[in-house]
Parts: C-alpha cells; structure tokens; sequence
C-alpha cells in the first residue's frame, strides 16, 4: 500500500517509532527468551552488578503469552536492553504487549520501559515508588549510572512511571490466565511486588529472591525482608522466577542464600551497633569467606554492610 495510502498522521508514527528505534545504542549481549511453561518465558541477565562490560544486562524480566495478549513482568536495565526485549517477545508471538508489571522501581528493572509504553503497553506499579521517583533519588541515581553505562544510559534516560498505580494486592485474567499480584514490601524495597501464575504454578519473584550470587541489599528493611521470605514460601510455586540468576525449581532451598545471608549481616553488624565498634573496623574484623566468592561480592557487599550496619543502628534506637 505504501506511505501515501497509509495516511499523513499514520506516516508520521511510523516514522517516529522507525527513528526512535534507531536511536537506541547497540547491545552485543543476545536477549534470548527461555520457556519456563507452556504461556511464560523469562530472560536471563548476566551475574554481578551492572556495569560498562555487561552493557547493564545484570537482571531479569519475564513474559506470559496470553490468548489475548502479552504481560511482561519487568523491563531492564536500559531502553536499548527494553528494545531487545520487545524484539525477542516478538519473535515467540505476534501478540500485542498489553501489560508491563514493574516488581520494583531499582534501575535494573524498570530503566527498559520506554520502548514499551511506546509500542502502547499499560505499566503496572506499586505506588510506593512514587518518593523514590519524586524525591531526588531517581534523578542521583540516574546521574550515577549515565557516568557508569554511557551509552546504554544517559541523562536523558526516562524514568518512566505507572500508568496505574496499585495500593496493595491484585489481580486479573487476561486471554484465559490468572494473574495475581502481590505487595509484599517494604523489604528489598518498599514496593516489592511478585506476581504468581496459579493455573501455570510459576511466580515472578522480583529481588525477593537472588540466586547464584550475592543480593543487593542497601538500604533495604531487612528485617522484613527476612519475614517475607517466609510468605514467599507459602505460595508454594513449583518455579520461581527471580530477578537475578536462574529459575528455582526448588524455592525453598533457593531462598535459603539469601535468607542466610541476610541474616548473617544482620547478627554481625548488629553485634558491632550494641558493642559500639565503628564500621569500618566491624567490616574488617567481620569473616566474609562464607559469601566472598560469589558473584557481585566485591561489588555489593560493603554497600550491603554499611546499610545494614545503619538500620542496626536506628532499630536499637527504635526509630
């Protein structure tokens, strides 16, 4: 039919999203969706943190082919990776996304949604993001990561927000499957969703749960996360699908490594806050051999300390 019989406006979307999907900086790293189930795929990013050598592929996302639809559950860590992603979906199903579920506003998760909310999916979040996004944070963190992953993120990277903003637990069917979301923060971060697949007996864990390597804990409210876990375990998935790392076909054993060692920086940094030993010598008296040699070790692991060490602080205080 050509340009002409499409139509001036048409054209002209056409022809933004052909430009806008050039501008994307290239991705050596291959997106390759793997089948969990008959309906939901996920995609593996490489261990450790995100940096210029992964090209920020650190993470995971997921789908689900519906009858109706495509529901994608996270989006990466950059909008060439969000790209990458909405290409390979599209060479498993012709199917329209119709849906992105955001588990949680970290960059690694949510950086990858402009090219979705372009190709016209709805975004999906919990609206304890929203201090995050409006209070600073977002933007220094931006800032950070656009020194660190040039080109894959810049300052003008956007920090795309929810079209709908949850409050707590939900739930639809969309093409014939159930999906179930649920709140299960403040813990890895304050609006910690996980989104459970009951008819397919797969749940979509988030950071609530790493595998492989050491989890990124910041300033996470451990403590809840601890007590979380055990929820976790109670939907009894029969696979888990994680942020990071391979899909458990065991959760329970899975979740023991970072249920484990968050406990550990909680009994450690805990002891030091009570007996007044600054952190730098707590960190340096502390034995680590347990986790040293796991992935994002070097990276995470004094950032996952110095946090803890604080919020041991400000629980002996009862703030």
């Amino acid at each position: 039919m050509g340009w002409r019989g499409l139509g001036a406006a048409t054209a002209l979307l056409l022809a933004a999203a052909a430009g806008a999907a050039q501008d994307y900086p290239p991705v050596k790293a291959r997106i390759e969706p793997v089948k969990v189930t008959a309906r939901a795929w996920y995609v593996q990013g490489q261990p450790g943190m995100a940096n210029a050598a992964n090209e920020a592929y650190n993470s995971n996302a997921g789908f689900v082919v519906t009858d109706d639809g495509v529901v994608v559950i996270d989006a990466l860590g950059s909008p060439a990776l969000g790209n990458e992603l909405l290409k390979a979906i599209r060479r498993i199903t012709p199917q329209p996304v119709r849906r992105v579920i955001v588990t949680h506003y970290h960059a690694d998760h949510f950086y990858g949604l402009g090219p979705f909310r372009n190709a016209g999916a709805e975004i999906w979040a919990h609206r304890g993001a929203l201090d995050y996004l409006t209070g600073g944070e977002a933007q220094r963190r931006r800032a950070q990561r656009a020194v660190d992953l040039y080109p894959w993120v810049d300052a003008d990277t956007p920090l795309v927000h929810a079209d709908r903003w949850l409050d707590g637990d939900a739930s639809f069917t969309l093409g014939g499957v159930r999906f179930d979301i649920h709140h299960f923060g403040p813990a890895h971060s304050p609006e910690d969703l996980v989104v459970v697949l009951p008819q397919e007996g797969v749940l979509f864990s988030g950071d609530m749960l790493f595998t492989g390597r050491i989890p990124f804990v910041g300033e996470a409210d451990s403590k809840a996360w601890l007590a979380r876990i055990g929820r976790l375990i109670e939907l009894k998935p029969r696979l888990m699908v994680t942020g990071h790392g391979a899909v458990s076909s065991a959760p329970g054993r899975d979740l023991a490594l970072t249920r484990d060692y968050l406990a550990f920086l909680r009994v450690e940094m805990g002891r030091a806050v009570a007996d007044f030993v600054p952190f730098e010598e707590a960190y340096r008296r502390t034995d680590w051999s347990r986790y040293a040699g796991l992935p994002a070790f070097e990276a995470a692991n004094r950032v996952n300390a110095y946090g803890t060490y604080l919020l041991m602080e400000r629980e002996l205080l009862g703030k």
